[in-house]
């Protein structure tokens, strides 16, 4: 059962740039339509974590220090989908890179990701 497909993905070299894409399927059209938004990512032996969120209308974002200035979230609701346009990637910003909703009790089973790679 697809909830949330993540794409976009891929190796880049460091200061380079990826757009990241979250599409909801049908199952999660109500959790992405009524809900603040978030990207998380996993690193490699580490915990899941928030790196940016957007209020269900698109006008409030949040944004973890660690990414703050380089990435940029939105949504286009009319599509159920939410973005994260990524730049001056680094090593540190290797992961898994997973969407769903931002408040935990709202959120639907996490998707598998896209795996974004930075070298050096």
């Amino acid at each position: 059962q697809v909830y949330l497909v993540e794409s976009g993905g891929g190796l880049v070299q460091a200061g380079g740039s990826l757009r990241l894409s979250c599409a909801a399927s049908r199952r999660a059209f109500s959790t992405f339509s009524n809900n603040p938004m978030a990207w998380f990512r996993q690193a490699p032996g580490k915990e899941r974590v928030l790196v940016a969120s957007i209020s269900r209308s698109g006008g409030t974002t949040y944004y973890a220090d660690s990414v703050k200035g380089r990435f940029t979230i939105s949504r286009d609701n009319a599509k159920n989908s939410v973005y994260l346009q990524m730049s001056s990637l680094n090593l540190e910003d290797t992961a898994v890179y997973y969407c769903n909703a931002e408040i935990q009790r709202l959120r639907v089973p996490f998707g598998r990701g896209t795996q974004v790679t930075v070298s050096s």
